[in-house]
């Protein structure tokens, strides 16, 4: 039987490239198209985004990215997620009458690490100047680019927040007082000049291409940008997702002594494939987690779009994403029990909870010696909800909306003809988090929001710990065949690709069919952003599964949430076959993801 796809399976020997923006794709393939490698065409890619999906991440965000390096001959994970500032402890946010940290606004900062991590990745990886990885997003940030219509309705939105609470936001994002047209030209001058007198600057400074890159580096965190920040940050104290106002911890220290880095990925094997992860500082564990666990069962014998399928997968996403409420954090601080998590012996014993029921509880794995973790995964899940309205910028950019449509963050995936292959989910820094600092054109981060204020958790705060992010990218190998892959969506992002993932090696899926099929994700556990409530059995699907599928779901005990059509997911991959052949696809949903490739 033929099966159409919305978009064709696109393949090539040359390169092939996917991100969630048309712009960013078609900037990233001319550089490959000029003799740039798959870390150049992910660096320029990357910068674009920014500018285009500027409601999804930004300059003072985060990035994670797993490559894999033909000249090194191995697997790496590139870190740029920014740590705590040395003045954040619980006692300091408790101290403001906090017993979370706001979704929003200067408490909710962490170091920004994106624009470190892009560095780091053109440095040692990529061969374009400095001038030429960030002459496209400057050139869309000072002309103007084509607004997304779902850009324009964020900003529609907090327009009146902005004008009252966070002026330099309403002079960036409503200039002159007027709300952005959807597709309308839309130009951030001042980022633009950030960007261009940084290049200016490091260009100034030395003259070798690597000198330079390292002047950009030491410009951003010592230079005028980290001045420009620290000199808001003196006095600023503005209203955030608590309805009250507050100031920023991030000090001078911070800023100048952070670094991002390269670290092993985190790795299982299933069904032939050796697939990579970030560490338990992100989320990324828990699908390698979920397929541990569903190694058990016979899931090529189930229709992937069918009631026991769906069934088994979430409960097995239950069980890994329990454990991540309990045991994850920054192993740096931490000693994360990983190897006993994604063991065969432990697998199988959570395997043995899955019946033929949906489970209500939340049932995160008894550890010897660490039992006091699991209660408390079960005592903050017994929360209530959250009354009354979310106060401007609260939160995850749009994973409120996410029934309705809409995605968050954005990510990249690119693969070049030499074999290198990166996949990257840079996010942070979005419109709605924080305001713009004035004279920059971008804001910081709120990631700080992932954290506990309860001590003595892997995901507590502390000074210098990494929040427990949900940015987590995919690489994937099997027989010197390499695939790239992964997804906006919070919470929601391993869910979408271990679905994405099962359906490719279990029922022969080809990759863009596996994008374009009907997906679906838990919100039964504490969800990672703000008010960070968790919605026990609950299971949002996509109309496509059909109405048997729907109704065997709700039979079983699922509390199932019809989302509307081509709604849920915005995922993107790239494959280099071992032959030299590429692959490339990407979603259909929310119409601005692209994938190119010859």
């Amino acid at each position: 039987m033929q099966h159409f796809t919305t978009r064709p399976e696109i393949r090539g020997t040359f390169g092939a490239l996917a991100t969630t923006h048309w712009l960013a794709s078609a900037v990233g393939f001319g550089v490959l198209e000029r003799g740039g490698n798959a870390f150049d065409a992910a660096v320029a890619a990357g910068f674009v985004l920014q500018v285009v999906e500027p409601h999804l991440n930004g300059p003072g965000g985060d990035l994670p990215a797993i490559f894999h390096a033909v000249r090194e001959g191995g697997t790496r994970v590139l870190c740029a997620q920014g740590c705590a500032p040395r003045a954040a402890t619980p006692a300091r946010y408790r101290a403001e009458g906090l017993e979370e940290i706001p979704g929003s606004g200067l408490l909710a900062t962490v170091i920004p690490g994106a624009f470190d991590g892009w560095m780091l990745l053109l440095r040692d990886h990529g061969t374009l100047s400095l001038r030429e990885a960030l002459m496209p997003a400057i050139g869309y940030a000072r002309d103007g680019h084509p607004l997304l219509p779902r850009a324009a309705e964020e900003i529609a939105g907090l327009a009146p927040f902005f004008a009252r609470h966070w002026p330099s936001s309403a002079e960036t994002w409503t200039p002159g007082g007027a709300l952005p047209r959807p597709d309308a030209l839309f130009a951030n001058p001042a980022l633009a000049a950030t960007w261009t007198r940084l290049v200016e600057e490091a260009e100034a400074a030395a003259t070798d291409r690597v000198a330079r890159i390292e002047a950009a580096r030491r410009i951003f965190r010592e230079g005028f940008v980290a001045e420009a920040v620290l000199g808001y940050l003196a006095t600023a104290k503005v209203v955030d997702a608590s309805g009250a106002a507050h100031g920023g911890l991030l000090s001078r220290a911070d800023l100048s002594e952070w670094r991002a880095g390269y670290e092993p990925s985190v790795r299982l094997d299933y069904a032939g494939w050796t697939l990579h992860k970030t560490g338990p500082w992100g989320q990324g564990p828990v699908l390698l987690q979920a397929l541990a666990i569903l190694r058990g069962f016979d899931l090529g014998a189930m229709d992937p779009e069918g009631e026991e399928f769906v069934h088994l997968v979430t409960e097995a996403i239950k069980l890994a994403y329990a454990d991540r409420e309990a045991y994850y954090g920054d192993p740096a601080w931490h000693d994360i029990p990983l190897d006993h998590l994604l063991s065969e012996e432990y697998a199988a014993g959570r395997r043995r909870l899955i019946g033929p029921s949906a489970s209500l509880d939340q049932r995160p794995g008894l550890l010897p010696g660490r039992e006091h973790l699991a209660r408390a995964v079960v005592e903050r899940a017994a929360w209530p909800p959250l009354a009354g309205e979310v106060a401007g910028g609260a939160g995850e950019p749009t994973m409120a909306h996410l029934e309705a449509g809409r995605g968050d963050t954005v990510h990249l995936d690119v693969a070049d003809r030499w074999g290198n292959i990166v996949s990257a989910t840079p996010s942070g820094g979005w419109l709605q988090s924080s305001p713009v600092i004035p004279g920059l054109g971008f804001c910081l981060n709120s990631r700080a929001q992932m954290f506990w204020l309860d001590e003595g958790q892997p995901a507590s705060l502390g000074p210098g710990r990494r929040p427990r992010t949900t940015l987590t990218p995919t690489l994937a190998e099997k027989g010197g065949t390499r695939l790239a892959f992964g997804t906006p969506g919070g919470d929601q992002q391993d869910q979408w690709q271990l679905v994405w993932f099962l359906r490719m090696v279990h029922h022969g899926y080809g990759m863009q069919r596996a994008i374009d099929a009907p997906l679906f994700h838990s919100a039964h556990f504490q969800s990672s952003f703000w008010p960070r409530r968790a919605e026990p059995g609950k299971l949002v699907v996509e109309p496509g599964l059909g109405e048997a599928t729907i109704a065997g779901l709700r039979r079983r005990g699922h509390r199932v949430s019809v989302a509307p059509e081509w709604s849920l997911g915005r995922l993107t991959a790239v494959m280099r076959h071992a032959d030299g052949q590429v692959q490339a696809a990407a979603t259909p949903r929310l119409q601005q993801a692209y994938a190119i490739g010859r």
